[in-house]
């Protein structure tokens, strides 16, 4: 039965390998960079500034340490293997997909989610179709180990992606797939529930350990990856692509590999001319270099810029600091922390992509829905100065400056009432006062009489939400603003009428 079930599996990979050939065979998007290259970028993307990641999975159930939970658990040693040989019994007694039965997501509500989201103020949302533990949360074709079959037994990606759409938003989505491939590795080395005999399809195929040294430049190149494995890959996240049309997929880290190439250029060219076909704009998120630059848009992980881009990019963070998914005990952001990130965020020309993480049972915590909810509050007001802006001459002025690269988003001082951040539209320039000053008197220099960087008429300084009209006066240093009755520590938008 195992070979005759393999050998099923096996032709329906045949069948979607056959079409993606097909598909790029016929299309004017190619698997190679020159064709690929300066993709446009969507319009939808670039005015939208502001989007929910969503990491749920079978992880959430232990909800102990974080999503890497599946990873830990079988390093003999961490606090993870402690937890659960001391919670759940020996890992050859119970293994993680022994958490899948208790995945039951009884009390997902789509309509709920999208719901908070819509107030929240995003304008896309991207659920995780597959992380690496190898769960796909989707309805597949390729594999009996999706949510559609097991666990919640619902296609969560075809709810969610319903839902979206009936509220007039955009429907995304990430595949972290391919880090599975070493990703439970650790299981080789002790007693575990890993079978022994492991096949193409298992839930746990194929858990090599690790072909690399470090997370560097080591584990790009050097080595090679089973082709089974790359092409399971390509056929997984095509399904996606055909099954839900989300108008990004969004990649982690592993995929630069160099054994990689050419499957993410094949995949590129599928996804791109299948757009095509439906009409639709598209992009894909990357890290690192995985992509050529330019054919494709730049995530940078928890982390930001620390000057402008002229490309487009995106910045993905999470509610939670030590998490991507629900822990308990999760260390959470202040709300006005995630605010100030999507201001310094839109005005270097990105977008941010906020995470959070229900509940095994599909709940959405407390802190995440109060952080949410009050980013949707403050977006009520500013908005105008996010959604569907530009960037200015400079992004903005002040002492506190931030730290580039992956990784660095807590890393940052607190934001002074020297701080500015710049956003414009045709007419405006928008300034976002970090910290009000408890004097009640903003001075921005880039804007002063005798500025280098701006000499244009200003006709009008108001702002945003205030109830009474606030004083301004030009002076040869900076622009001063003056409003009392202002108590937040949230960022405020200066909306500036210029000629």
């Amino acid at each position: 039965m195992q070979a005759e079930q393999m050998e099923n599996r096996l032709d329906i990979l045949k069948q979607h390998l056959k079409k993606i050939d097909e598909v790029i065979e016929n299309g004017p998007y190619k698997a190679h960079w020159d064709s690929l290259a300066f993709h446009k970028v969507p319009d939808w993307y670039k005015n939208a500034k502001f989007g929910i990641f969503i990491h749920w999975g079978v992880f959430s159930v232990p909800a102990y340490g974080s999503e890497w939970y599946p990873r830990w658990m079988y390093k003999e040693g961490t606090d993870e293997y402690r937890h659960h040989t001391s919670t759940y019994g020996p890992l050859e007694q119970f293994g993680y997909k022994d958490f899948i039965p208790m995945f039951k997501a009884e009390n997902f509500n789509p309509a709920e989610w999208i719901n908070l989201f819509k107030k929240a103020g995003a304008q896309f949302i991207m659920p995780v179709a597959e992380h690496h533990d190898g769960f796909q949360m989707y309805d597949s074709e390729l594999s009996e180990w999706c949510a559609s079959k097991k666990g919640p037994c619902k296609d969560i990606l075809g709810l969610l992606k319903a839902e979206t759409e009936k509220n007039n938003m955009t429907f995304t989505a990430s595949s972290h797939r391919i880090e599975h491939y070493w990703f439970m590795g650790g299981m080789r080395q002790i007693k575990s529930d890993l079978p022994a005999n492991l096949h193409y399809g298992d839930f746990y195929w194929p858990s090599y350990e690790e072909p690399f040294g470090d997370m560097g430049q080591d584990a790009v190149q050097g080595f090679d990856v089973e082709p089974l494995y790359m092409e399971d890959w390509l056929a997984r996240t095509c399904e996606i692509v055909d099954k839900y049309r989300p108008k990004i997929m969004y990649f982690d880290w592993w995929i630069q590999v160099n054994a990689m190439k050419p499957y993410l250029k094949k995949f590129a060219a599928y996804y791109y001319n299948r757009a095509l076909e439906w009409g639709e704009e598209v992009t894909i998120n990357f890290k690192n270099d995985a992509f050529m630059f330019e054919c494709a848009v730049r995530d940078i992980e928890r982390g930001q810029l620390a000057d402008i881009s002229p490309s487009f990019w995106q910045n993905d963070t999470s509610v939670a600091k030590n998490s991507w998914c629900y822990t308990i005990g999760n260390d959470y952001k202040e709300p006005h922390e995630v605010i100030c990130d999507l201001v310094d965020v839109v005005s270097k020309n990105g977008s941010l992509l906020l995470n959070i993480g229900p509940r095994a049972d599909g709940t959405i915590p407390d802190k995440d829905n109060e952080i949410l909810t009050a980013v949707g509050r403050w977006l009520e007001t500013n908005g105008e100065g996010i959604y569907g802006s530009h960037y200015w001459k400079k992004y903005g002025e002040g002492p506190t400056l931030t730290k580039e690269g992956h990784y660095t988003d807590i890393l940052r001082d607190s934001f002074t009432s020297e701080d500015f951040r710049f956003t414009y539209k045709n007419g405006y320039i928008y300034a976002f006062a970090m910290k009000w000053p408890e004097d009640g008197i903003v001075r921005i220099h880039l804007l002063g009489r005798k500025s280098k960087t701006f000499n244009g008429v200003i006709k009008n300084v108001q702002i945003l939400g205030a109830k009474e009209d606030c004083r301004y006066m030009l002076c040869d240093e900076y622009l001063t603003v003056m409003a009392e009755g202002i108590h937040t520590k949230a960022p405020v938008g200066i909306k500036i009428t210029i000629d």
